[in-house]
């Protein structure tokens, strides 16, 4: 489980530090930091998939994700850097700009330093891997260092560009804990949305994010997973109602059954309230559960009457995974802080800078960024 998360540099977020739980949940004004906090997430993500610089240009490029705020120092470098804790092992990356060269590109980020430790506080005995710039070296398996004799990209994590599972298995360790978050910011739920069509009947425990495959990842549940939890959630959010799959030919279809029907509706006649609230259930109660969810305003197109169901549901997955839920709606939030594993996290924004409210000095304690 995450202990906890650190970002530095990021939009609004000069420097935030949040000690997490097994549920947390993520509440603040519009414009506070909340969507900056769950992006930031998204980040760490990418740079274990190998898709960081991607991402970083879709967002706009670095000048538009890096802090847009004034400097305590004026010769403090640029820097965006991201962080977290955890048992074995933590990580952080810090980006920074490289040296000018007179190219088109010198405003592209590259890794200024990326560091991977045993246990939550970090010092040399601790440091597994330690990368500057280009150069990376690890602890063998005799504990003593290896300079790692690649060529790493200035843009890409030490995560995705390197593996050995004899020099360096705690890389492989945390990539793999890293690529298992899943990230859950909205469904399509329009006409031509692809979980309204029928899916390939194949054994699915994990939906893909566009919920194509929505009927063989229900049925996998049904069939392996927690069908009862599956049945509840529906009699929760839909009383009386009933939910099919059917295979025909060489596909699989979505059929519900509602009270008073004379027949069952197919996923394109459904409302997009139940395809949304469906396709919850099909993520969170998955046979396999990620190491953490982060849901960013699951609460969207649904009925205000779904959502004690949704709570459910969303506690219901806390049982396996470590979830963090960003949310506006109050009978959400409410509903989840009522859980006693629950971690209220309550950001709002001073002078355009994200902080948590009620934070002080005990809460930065135990963290500091490695330098240069």
């Amino acid at each position: 489980m995450i202990d906890r998360v650190a970002i530095s540099g990021y939009r609004s977020i000069r420097s935030l530090i949040l000690q997490l739980g097994q549920l947390n949940v993520v509440t603040g004004a519009n414009g506070s930091g909340k969507s900056n906090l769950y992006r930031g997430l998204r980040l760490i993500a990418d740079a274990a998939h190998g898709r960081l610089a991607e991402s970083i240009a879709i967002e706009g490029g670095f000048d538009s994700i890096r802090w847009a705020g004034p400097k305590k120092n004026n010769k403090d470098p640029v820097s965006l850097r991201l962080g977290f804790t955890a048992d074995p092992y933590s990580y952080c990356i810090d980006l920074g700009l490289p040296i000018p060269a007179d190219s088109a590109f010198d405003h592209d980020p590259e890794v200024k330093r990326e560091c991977l430790w045993r246990g939550v506080g970090m010092d040399a005995k601790t440091l597994c891997a330690d990368r500057k710039v280009t150069t990376l070296r690890c602890r063998g398996q005799s504990g003593k260092w290896l300079d790692v004799d690649l060529p790493l990209s200035r843009h890409g994590s030490m995560l995705s560009e390197y593996s050995d599972p004899f020099h360096a298995p705690e890389l492989i360790v945390i990539r793999e804990l890293i690529c298992s978050w899943r990230f859950y910011d909205t469904f399509r739920v329009d006409v031509e949305a692809p979980a309204r069509r029928p899916s390939l009947p194949t054994f699915t425990p994990v939906m893909t994010g566009d919920g194509r495959d929505l009927a063989a990842a229900l049925q996998t549940i049904r069939e392996i997973g927690d069908s009862d939890g599956l049945d509840e959630a529906i009699e929760n959010a839909f009383p009386g109602c009933r939910l099919q799959i059917r295979r025909f030919d060489a596909q699989m279809g979505i059929y519900f059954e509602q009270p008073g029907m004379m027949r069952d509706l197919s996923a394109r006649e459904l409302s997009d309230g139940t395809l949304r609230f469906l396709l919850l259930i099909a993520a969170l109660l998955t046979p396999r559960p990620p190491a953490m969810f982060v849901l960013n305003e699951p609460e969207n197109s649904l009925h205000p009457d779904l959502i004690p169901a949704l709570a459910k549901l969303i506690q219901l997955a806390a049982e396996k995974s470590q979830v963090i839920v960003v949310s506006h709606n109050a009978e959400l939030i409410e509903q989840l802080e009522a859980d006693e594993i629950c971690e209220p996290i309550r950001l709002e924004k001073i002078d355009g800078e994200t902080k948590l409210r009620g934070g002080n000095l005990l809460s930065q304690f135990g963290w500091k960024w490695p330098a240069r």
